[in-house]
């Protein structure tokens, strides 16, 4: 049985939780857009453009910081109506479940067995960042769990744009970041 230890990733793994909803799909090419919903598609839009758009604001800053400052405040709102959109969105995907996730794929338990090299299509809602994607993913493995009718499946993200791979790359150092300061915290309580 092959265990999280023995995947050879290249890249960082986290430990996550997050609302995630998967379905078989024909293969990487099939079209995730129309599986989702509109208010799913313009989360994910959102995240997009703002990814999209940041060289865009650097350029503006070096050369109007007023003008830089307001742009922000603004990203600032459209993020706030994001959170919003994403928490709404959350409540239709069921409880947050526990992941191993990093920009190479992700592992997770499931009641369904998938067989290998089977296609899904991964919908994701990380919080609190907000960050909605739908990536097809790879079978890897479908292992079963100690539980009955449990299985741990193992996802590969083959076909990844460059920018989804950045949201998710964003979202593994902010949350890296955030357990940092959190064992920091708890380690100056403890003193």
């Amino acid at each position: 049985m092959q265990t999280d230890n023995d995947d050879k990733r290249e890249f960082f793994r986290i430990q996550d939780q997050m609302a995630l909803d998967v379905k078989p799909i024909d293969g990487p090419d099939a079209d995730l857009g129309s599986q989702h919903g509109p208010l799913f598609d313009l989360l994910t839009d959102m995240h997009m453009l703002d990814y999209e758009s940041q060289h865009l604001l650097r350029q503006i800053s070096e050369r109007d910081r007023a003008l830089a400052q307001y742009l922000k405040i603004i990203n600032k709102r459209i993020d706030l109506l994001g959170k919003t959109l994403a928490i709404e969105l959350s409540g239709d995907f069921g409880e947050p479940i526990e992941v191993t996730i990093s920009e190479g794929g992700m592992s997770f338990e499931s009641d369904t067995a998938y067989p290998k090299d089977a296609w899904l299509a991964v919908r994701l809602i990380l919080l609190p960042a907000p960050l909605g994607l739908a990536i097809p993913g790879r079978v890897v493995r479908c292992d079963p769990t100690d539980t009955a009718n449990r299985w741990t499946l193992g996802i590969n993200f083959d076909v990844l744009t460059d920018a989804q791979r950045q949201l998710l790359a964003r979202h593994i150092l902010q949350k890296q970041a955030q357990d940092i300061r959190a064992a920091k915290s708890t380690e100056r309580t403890s003193t």
